[in-house]
């Protein structure tokens, strides 16, 4: 479908085009920058406050992961502010304060002011993302919205990978330098004043009627709840290789930093492979069928990891599990899209922002928690990766009704035709 052809939910004379495509995927992508370009400085940190600040060892790991926290505190404030303030405004702000908060901490010499404004900037970081959903959401609809949920994730991802080695080269020098390249999004702020434009809710209810999405002024409920079930649970097993992983390889005798960096890498370059293919296997499996096998990899990528005795078997557990979690948020977000009206759309996608960001921050916690019964680490994974594996079955069940019904549907229609 080109752009001549995208439904516009403005006026007649604005289609959606490539422009608000780039200025969105570009808007999106400051998600990612927001921890990678700073998560290689935590030593340089640790060593410049460590001597002076007593909380060091609290406050440091804070300043990296303490936007994610806000982020699951604030999004669903900011879908909410969305729907009532307009969406493009409140994303023209937000990036306007993620530039400024997130280049803070460069003119600061105290760390639990650094911790602070980290924790403002998570907040600005909420609102840039629920808004850049839900303008997908709003732009696009059927197979073009699926398109463009797709071609957001695999942004994310690529600019993700870039600035990981931009920010680790420019923390050689000084663990300040990599928190100025958040001045950069102040570039596209006048292509997001410009090219972007605020669709009314009137035109947009009568878009709700479209057969793809929910009816006018009525939520998809059960649709919405199983979507935050499947990203908060798809999060934390997600987020169990990440931060597990380098554990097991240290237990393995693998202490070289540039070989547990070169794991993380792999995942990231699955996990793109992953999100570069959920086109075809969303049209070939559906969306149950495409949630069987993410929830399959996943489990079973946990599963080589536990068994792995030596650093390539890693590397292949780190891989499979990669190419599921590359499946989730796609796969998951389209159906939360769908199941929202217009009106509803800002906090629908604020909640499945929150609910994200929860999985990714609780993931420790229920490994920890599922190993004061198991007994160690590698039980722990071995039972979420079961639990995993269980719930594959469960969507297989689910993708093989689903089809039961269409294909009765469409026996009853030619009987009756």
């Amino acid at each position: 479908m080109n752009s001549s052809n995208s439904i516009s939910t403005a006026s007649p004379r604005q289609a959606v085009g490539r422009r608000e495509g780039l200025v969105l995927m570009l808007g999106s992508s400051l998600t990612i920058m927001g921890s990678v370009m700073v998560t290689p400085i935590l030593p340089r940190l640790a060593a410049e406050f460590g001597p002076i600040e007593p909380r060091a060892d609290l406050l440091v790991p804070l300043a990296i992961t303490g936007p994610a926290l806000a982020i699951a505190l604030c999004a669903p404030l900011a879908g909410w502010l969305a729907d009532r303030v307009g969406r493009k405004a409140l994303l023209v702000l937000a990036t306007l304060l993620y530039a400024l908060l997130g280049a803070l901490p460069a003119m600061l010499d105290n760390l639990p002011a650094i911790v602070g404004a980290r924790l403002l900037f998570g907040c600005a970081e909420a609102a840039v993302m629920t808004c850049c959903a839900t303008l997908i959401a709003d732009y696009w609809h059927g197979e073009e919205r699926l398109r463009y949920v797709n071609r957001q994730v695999v942004t994310i991802g690529l600019v993700g990978a870039l600035f990981f080695v931009v920010g680790g080269a420019l923390g050689e020098h000084s663990w300040r330098s990599p928190f100025l390249l958040y001045l950069l999004p102040l570039l596209l702020v006048p292509a997001m004043m410009k090219i972007l434009w605020e669709p009314p809710v009137a035109k947009l209810r009568t878009v709700d009627a479209r057969p793809d999405e929910s009816a006018p002024g009525k939520v998809a409920l059960l649709q919405l709840v199983v979507g935050y079930l499947m990203i908060v649970s798809g999060m934390v097993l997600t987020f169990v290789m990440p931060i597990q992983a380098p554990t097991l390889l240290v237990g393995l005798g693998v202490t070289s930093s540039t070989l547990i960096g070169l794991a993380a890498g792999l995942s990231l370059l699955a996990t793109l492979v992953g999100s570069l293919t959920w086109p075809l296997l969303r049209r070939r499996l559906g969306i149950a069928g495409c949630n069987a096998l993410l929830l399959a990899l996943m489990g079973l990528g946990l599963c080589l990891l536990v068994r792995a005795q030596s650093y390539n078997a890693v590397l292949l557990a780190v891989f499979v599990q990669g190419l599921g979690a590359g499946l989730l948020v796609p796969n998951v977000m389209a159906p939360v899209m769908n199941a929202l009206t217009a009106t509803t759309r800002g906090r629908g996608l604020g909640g499945f922002t929150s609910f994200l960001y929860i999985g990714q921050f609780i993931s420790p916690l229920v490994v920890a928690f599922v190993g004061a019964f198991a007994g160690d680490l590698r039980q722990s994974i071995q039972w979420l990766a079961f639990a995993s594996l269980a719930a594959a079955l469960l969507w297989v069940a689910v993708g093989l009704r689903t089809r039961g019904h269409r294909q009765a549907d469409v026996a009853g229609s030619r009987q009756s035709s």
